[in-house]
């Protein structure tokens, strides 16, 4: 298929947009994750797949901008004194690991024939993994605050400040007679320059300029100066030789305890979500295909090669360092790929010669693979890492208990359940399956014990069988609905109440004969419901008698739909569907009976 035309650029939007609207998805819904739909996505659509797209360094060019805005969200969540905090992983952790990584990769190098610039620049280039991909594991993880998190994400930061010594030894690695770019001193000075006016600009600059436009309450303008603050810290990094995502990052932090920090990672958001896709986008796009079919044993055996000699690396590093082993696996697994700075680092030291063109093309192959198969690595970790066991510490399996009221499930709702059975001077035998919880109710004199109320000789030896009533408080609808059914069958003589899900769940448990069931949030809601009548101008005691009406249509409604189905109670509901020109249906005390309501409230 004949790539699309320049002046096609709405039919361009249309094909990228409809193949990442394909492909996430899909991916997602198989568990392999949003970046590997990206890159195949990518693939599929590039030069090297159906070739809607010629040339995907250009969309690379833009799409880069979703890297920085990326690293500037970071930057907003680090603030200073967390980042001196993090001073001994980032400079001790993110240094031992790169600097071990990288003589490891070297070593490969040298021995696959490579010269010594030539095999420092392969690894070096390596050892730079990618940012946007393990980052936006970590959140679809929700790990990226989490202490194994943040360790990740510092040796990410001591990677990405890698970047500006490493692209100025290229010129002191260049062979003779390659391009020169000045006097590196000089290089060095405006760098540093450039370092200060960006700090300069933060100290005394920002602040005031975003307390002026939010003065000015103009959202747009808002919008403008967040999109400004990003690119222009990005420019400015790029104009003194050094990183863009760099640049980004430090008006992040510059920015991370200002009072508009929500605000303009909410402003920042939907262009770094986009432009993120785009820059995965691109980068499957430029898996050269036939560099793959051309020389794939070698480009295969490096990404192999390389993938295992790095993750050991990592593995090793974080073990002689402390961490534990599941640990180390799995950050071992997270950055055993390259990363996109590693295009900007082969490209220059292609342009330096200190190796050709094809060599270029090759590793940047083999780095566009790893990062492919970096999410079915982190997948993998499910078998190489089974799920840990609950410690049992503190804890105490039921056995032989014999309170008059069992209670299942001791969190928000079980724990003021169980206040109203102790302040009466109940006995009461509590269940719970999480061991954390547990060993904290010890703390404040409850004495709850480890035991799964699915399991029928859990519920013996916690003294079902001779319960006055067992109360399931559980948050799972089929795990309680199972109880249920377990306890009818079992013990049929023991009264069972239940906490229910939703408006579907109570209908379940009423048919399942349970002997009294309540909504979790039936009662806080009615609560809620006569307080704000009350906030808005209803005298009280009009707010009171509503609250009764809807109380007790719900348990009209409810019984109806125990006999009749869903939608059997339907006229008892309120509804704001109305064609009433003078807008009567505002008021609270008017009746709307045959409006066309929400199945489950």
């Amino acid at each position: 298929m004949a790539p699309l035309s320049e002046g096609n650029q709405v039919l361009n939007v249309v094909v990228l947009l409809g193949a990442a609207v394909i492909a996430v998805p899909v991916f997602k819904r198989l568990g392999l994750g949003t970046v590997l739909g990206y890159l195949a996505a990518g693939l599929v659509i590039g030069p090297f797949g159906i070739g809607f797209f010629s040339d995907p360094k250009s969309i690379l060019h833009v799409a880069e901008l979703g890297v920085v805005m990326f690293l500037f969200i970071i930057g907003l969540e680090m603030q200073p004194s967390r980042l001196w905090m993090m001073r001994g992983e980032i400079f001790g952790l993110g240094v031992a690991q790169v600097l071990a990584c990288g003589a490891l990769l070297m070593g490969v190098g040298l021995l696959a024939g490579m010269s010594g610039a030539a095999a420092f620049m392969a690894a070096m280039g390596f050892v730079l993994s990618s940012t946007a991909i393990v980052m936006q594991i970590l959140a679809e993880r929700d790990e990226t605050t989490s202490a194994q998190g943040q360790r990740i994400v510092s040796i990410l930061l001591l990677e990405d400040l890698a970047i500006v010594p490493l692209l100025a030894l290229t010129a002191l690695l260049a062979p003779a007679g390659g391009d020169s770019q000045g006097d590196p001193w000089q290089q060095s000075a405006i760098a540093v320059g450039c370092i200060l006016a960006l700090l300069a600009a933060g100290r005394w600059l920002l602040n005031p300029l975003f307390r002026l436009l939010a003065d000015a309450r103009a959202r747009e303008v808002m919008t403008a100066a967040a999109l400004l603050v990003v690119l222009g810290a990005a420019l400015l990094m790029e104009l003194g030789g050094l990183s863009m995502a760099m640049g980004a990052f430090l008006a992040g932090v510059l920015l991370s305890e200002s009072t508009f920090r929500h605000q303009l990672e909410a402003e920042i958001e939907p262009f770094r979500a986009i432009l993120l896709g785009l820059f995965f986008l691109g980068v499957g796009m430029s898996l050269d295909l036939s560099a793959v079919a051309r020389e794939w044993p070698l480009i295969l055996g490096g990404v192999v090669v390389f993938m295992l000699v790095k993750s050991a690396g990592v593995y090793v590093v974080a073990r002689l360092l402390r961490a534990s082993h599941a640990e180390a696996l799995t950050r071992a697994a997270l950055l055993a790929q390259g990363g996109e700075f590693a295009f900007v680092l082969y490209s220059t030291a292609a342009d330096k010669g200190i190796f050709d063109a094809n060599t270029g093309a090759m590793l940047t192959a083999i780095v566009i693979i790893s990062m492919a198969l970096t999410p079915l690595c982190v997948l993998a970790l499910r078998w190489l890492l089974p799920k840990p066991a609950p410690s049992m510490d503190g804890v105490d399996v039921a056995r032989d208990l014999d309170g008059c009221a069992l209670i299942v499930g001791f969190g928000r709702f079980g724990q003021i359940v169980t206040q109203a059975m102790l302040a009466r001077g109940v006995k009461v035998s509590i269940l719970d399956t999480d061991t954390d919880a547990i060993r904290a109710a010890d703390k404040w004199g409850v004495k709850v014990y480890y035991g799964d109320g699915t399991r029928i000789d859990m519920l013996r030896s916690a003294g079902a069988e001779n319960a006055c009533a067992i109360l399931i408080c559980i948050n799972d609808p089929r795990a309680a609905t199972r109880m249920v059914q377990l306890i009818k069958s079992e013990f049929p003589l023991v009264r069972v109440v239940v906490r229910a899900y939703d408006r579907i769940h109570s209908l379940v448990l009423a048919r399942e004969g349970v002997d009294f069931q309540v909504r979790e949030t039936l009662e806080s809601a009615l609560v809620f419901g006569e307080a704000a009548l009350r906030a808005i101008g209803v005298p009280a005691n009009e707010a009171e008698e509503v609250i009764l009406d809807v109380r007790q249509r719900d348990s009209e409604r409810f019984e109806l739909e125990v006999a009749g189905g869903l939608f059997a109670g339907r006229s008892l509901l309120y509804g704001n569907m109305t064609s009433q020109p003078d807008g009567r249906n505002d008021r609270p005390d008017r009746e709307t009976e045959d409006a066309a309501p929400s199945p489950s409230p």
